[in-house]
């Protein structure tokens, strides 16, 4: 290490599963300090994202059923079993600092690391991934959740995770980017999706669906999207075609309708109905990929849907090395938009994620420490 660092400072901590009552904000929490090939970053904003408030309230338990309900999410899930209470069926350390979306600058370096990167701003990326089989979970540890995050001052990753930007976008505008366009790259590309194709994105105007109609966009895709009306003016400037109100009875039957047609592709964050309704929209051979279910886990699903019409049905998690990588030259070159729906100070993390729970926005929020 080259730069002296402060003995504490501010964080929030996850002291266990349950309500919002859990994040707990101190300003003794011991700095950390770098091992060999980490840097040390002075966070500068980190961003809320799903993942944060499913580990908090433990909805990954097999035992939970429900979407992340109202109660659900401000109390917790009292059915949760604590030992498989994390993305990868595992169980959670506590205390843990959470947030995978840290943007900020480089204030320490390990043994390893070239003491030239000190002053670097960076983005970090959230995927920890090791070697040989990325996709085992054994291998693909995520950032603030099997290790301390960005919900802090300063944060501990390795070099390699913390990539050097070079852009005009704020801190607080970056840390919009590293979960949900991650999860929106490996989305799309778990599909495959061509130039000429039509796509439906479902929970369009969340982080991941906003993300996701970017990307789709500059694959040359028609995009059409599925969420609140009163969201569908800035989700057209982003690249949506139509927007069709997530209301709409018969949700299937409307959105051929508006694409004359049954669709290529359906993208989807929301899961319970809205999935069965996704699958019934597709062509023979269509392609559906879900990278989560706040509205609910468990669905009643036809396989006949699956088998004669030859569709192609993707789970999209564990991101491929590299995919962050590509998300930041996007930014770099302009070509993705941040969409920064608020900002909170970290200690007011709590309000903030019962805000993000909320879905009232468009993109994303963030604190700042």
């Amino acid at each position: 290490m080259t730069s002296p660092l402060p003995d504490t400072m501010a964080a929030v901590l996850l002291t266990g599963h349950g309500g919002l009552d859990k994040l707990v904000y101190r300003t003794d929490v011991p700095v950390p300090k770098p091992g060999p090939g980490d840097v040390i970053v002075k966070v500068g904003a980190c961003g809320l994202n799903n993942t944060d408030v499913n580990t908090r309230t433990g909805w990954y338990s097999p035992q939970v059923t429900d979407g992340i309900t109202d109660e659900g999410g401000s109390q917790g899930f009292d059915e949760a079993d604590d030992n498989c209470g994390t993305w990868g069926s595992g169980s959670l350390t506590f205390p843990r600092i959470q947030g995978a979306d840290v943007a900020g600058s480089i204030v320490a370096v390990g043994d390893g690391v070239s003491t030239s990167r000190i002053g670097e701003r960076v983005i970090i990326d959230p995927w920890l991934l090791g070697h040989g089989d990325w996709q085992n979970p054994e291998h693909s540890d995520y950032f603030g959740s099997e290790c301390d995050g960005g919900f802090a001052e300063y944060t501990r990753v390795r070099s390699a995770n913390a990539l050097s930007i070079t852009t005009d976008q704020t801190d607080a505008e970056l840390a919009t980017y590293p979960c949900a366009y991650t999860t929106a790259e490996n989305l799309v590309a778990r599909t495959s999706l061509r130039p000429g194709e039509t796509v439906v994105i479902a929970g369009a105007s969340g982080g991941v669906g906003s993300a996701a109609i970017q990307l789709c966009r500059l694959r040359g895709a028609r995009v059409i999207g599925i969420a609140s009306q009163a969201k569908a003016d800035l989700l057209c400037e982003l690249g949506a075609e139509t927007i069709i109100d997530r209301n709409t009875d018969r949700l299937g039957d409307a959105i051929r309708e508006v694409a004359k047609g049954p669709v290529d592709v359906a993208l989807d964050v929301v899961g319970g109905e809205t999935s069965l309704s996704l699958i019934d929209a597709l062509r023979q051979g269509g392609r559906y990929s879900s990278s989560g279910c706040i509205s609910g886990p468990i669905v009643s699903f036809d396989l006949r849907q699956l088998i004669y019409k030859d569709l192609q049905l993707t789970g999209a998690t564990i991101c491929p090395p590299g995919t962050m990588a590509r998300i930041t030259r996007l930014i770099e070159t302009g070509n993705l938009r941040p969409l920064l729906a608020a900002t909170y100070p970290l200690e007011k993390l709590a309000d903030a994620q019962d805000a993000f729970m909320s879905k009232r926005h468009v993109g994303n929020i963030v604190v700042v420490p």
